[in-house]
């Protein structure tokens, strides 16, 4: 399977199996495992949806707005529990509201999880971390 790599963006072949003691990023050595969250913007944001095998769990959200960043620690939390299961990231719609119109995003935080590059779930408002892995585990 295709997993890009959190830290790099590099893309890398990875066997799938059900669990993993070790995966490195071929290109940056990294760990694949660790699942750091990955800033989105216009320029990055197709190769990465496209590009990725994982499910991508993006969370466009805004500085300014309280229910954001109230959800951000939930949303980091659950993103480190899904290691190569799921890949999580987040679009500012302040610095990009070119990507927030074209998936026509009228209220954040809004998650939208991409599965072989299509949209397959959107949910509005903020959500706790059970809530939020909850919702990934049930796409995966």
């Amino acid at each position: 399977m295709r997993v890009v790599c959190p830290h790099c963006l590099g893309v890398n072949n990875v066997p799938y199996k059900e669990s993993y003691t070790k995966a490195n990023c071929g290109r940056c050595k990294n760990s694949l495992l660790e699942n750091k969250i990955i800033e989105l913007s216009g320029d990055n944001f197709d190769e990465v949806v496209v590009n990725s095998d994982l499910p991508v769990v993006i969370d466009f959200w805004a500085p300014w707005c309280g229910p954001c960043r109230s959800m951000a620690p939930a949303f980091e939390k659950s993103a480190k529990s899904f290691g190569l299961k799921a890949l999580y990231a987040k679009v500012n719609t302040e610095e990009y509201p070119q990507l927030s119109a074209r998936f026509g995003i009228r209220g954040i935080p809004t998650i939208i999880i991409f599965k072989d590059s299509k949209e397959v779930h959107r949910v509005s408002g903020a959500l706790d971390e059970l809530s939020i892995s909850k919702l990934v585990k049930g796409l995966l």
